[in-house]
């Protein structure tokens, strides 16, 4: 019998070679070194596998349902692994608990016989009893994860250019401002610049002080510079990259780029074309609906790649609609019924009404038969994108994702539902 348990601290061993062959198998056979790889930024989050056979190694349940086992229990090696990220992100302009999910590894060994899939349903079963609404992941195959019923929250831009071709952001600048370098232990000098640039971005996360230190001034390999800049003695914008290649091919690599106004992104930009003696390239990872090109006066010096960025579903349908702020006025009514279908949660497949009235919300689960209209069908992924905003009510009836959708319905959705500008950026 597989069951889904916390894994041991003293395997920690074993999860660190599930993970190193999973993804970076190229490095030979991988060793568990405690003190390189026993860091702040490894020991976030939360592991879990699947067991076969450990019924009586069980020390007992915690208040979700994970299986702990006992501290002299010495479990045989789990078949599959994953880590669970605690955050909270803002949709349509709320907080909900998001956990990510992530380090998704089975040794080749154990794979084509399900240890993935009861993993991963396992996990959403912890989700929902923490009262989670959302998952959040980044997927190595989309195809691998739609199946299960995650879908894509956004894109992103990778650009390419070389320094020079940023020297019309010095123009751009009203006043000098500073530059000046952080440390993990500065990051509460960024959090005003995080809140604005979050507030304009949904599904962003709601950074702690340890994500701060531990997942944005740590990477896997290497850390980055962090710099802010500095407008009239406050934050205005921040900028984290690394540099990599060798003398003559260097590459500066923004990952996250955040600012206030257009000035703050302007100073951002001109402080990396100041690398132009250093560097032959810059790429930027910026969002889809960034101003950079609005603002450059040659846009075809910019190399653009248009990537899939990260996936979401909804852990439980009837709580995460209920939860969800409307955007109706007072006096209006609206009601929408869905079936919705589910590839590996039973509890979320099935027909809904949702009523929003006078500031009330209701999602109950109906039976078929009592629908008081034909239901629009869903799948859960386009559920989940409907939901988020990723992607408007229109753009997936076009698409073929939403089915039996009569005028009426639509509008409703649409209403509801309004796309929303999605960016969830963050690695985990």
């Amino acid at each position: 019998m597989s069951i889904y348990a916390a894994v041991p601290e003293h395997q920690r061993d074993v999860f660190h070679e599930y993970v190193s062959y999973a993804f970076a198998p190229e490095e030979g056979p991988p060793e568990y070194d405690p003190e390189e790889h026993d860091t702040p930024r490894n020991r976030l989050g939360s592991m879990r596998g699947i067991y076969d056979d450990v019924d009586d190694l069980e020390s007992g349940r915690d208040d979700t349902g994970v299986v702990r086992f006992a501290d002299n229990a010495d479990p045989p090696a789990p078949r599959a692994v994953c880590k669970h990220y605690w955050f909270r992100s803002r949709v349509r302009g709320q907080l909900h608990e998001t956990p990510g999910l992530s380090a998704v590894a089975t040794p080749p060994e154990h794979r084509r016989r399900g240890a993935v899939k009861r993993l991963l349903r396992g996990s959403l079963e912890e989700y929902r009893a923490r009262g989670s609404a959302f998952a959040v992941l980044w997927p190595f195959s989309y195809a691998f994860y739609n199946q299960y019923g995650w879908d894509t929250t956004n894109e992103y831009l990778s650009v390419e250019c070389t320094p020079s071709d940023l020297a019309f952001t010095r123009d751009r600048l009203e006043h000098e401002g500073t530059y000046r370098r952080l440390e993990a232990e500065d990051c509460s000098v960024l959090d005003p610049v995080y809140e604005y640039h979050a507030s304009r971005y949904d599904l962003c996360l709601e950074r702690s002080d340890a994500w701060w230190q531990h997942g944005i001034f740590e990477r896997w390999t290497t850390d980055p510079f962090v710099y802010v800049w500095e407008r009239n003695g406050e934050p205005a914008g921040y900028v984290v990259y690394t540099i990599t290649g060798d003398w003559g091919d260097r590459t500066v690599q923004v990952g996250e780029l955040a600012y206030t106004d257009l000035e703050a992104f302007s100073a951002l930009l001109s402080f990396c074309h100041g690398h132009d003696s250093q560097a032959h390239t810059v790429t930027l990872r910026l969002p889809v609906d960034t101003p950079l090109f609005d603002m450059a006066p040659a846009v075809d010096d910019f190399e653009v790649t248009r990537k899939t960025g990260p996936m979401v579903r909804i852990v439980d349908v009837e709580r995460t609609l209920a939860s969800l702020e409307y955007p109706t006025a007072h006096s209006e009514t609206h009601e929408l019924t869905l079936e919705v279908t589910d590839p590996l949660l039973e509890w979320n497949t099935g027909t809904y009404t949702l009523e929003v009235s006078a500031g009330e919300t209701t999602c109950r689960r109906i039976t078929t038969e009592a629908a008081a209209v034909d239901p629009v069908t869903v799948d859960i992924a386009t559920l989940s994108q409907l939901a988020v905003g990723a992607r408007s009510a229109s753009a997936l009836e076009r698409a073929g994702k939403l089915t039996n959708v009569s005028e009426q319905a639509l509008e409703t959705l649409e209403t509801l539902f309004p796309a929303r500008t999605v960016f969830l950026d963050d690695g985990f």
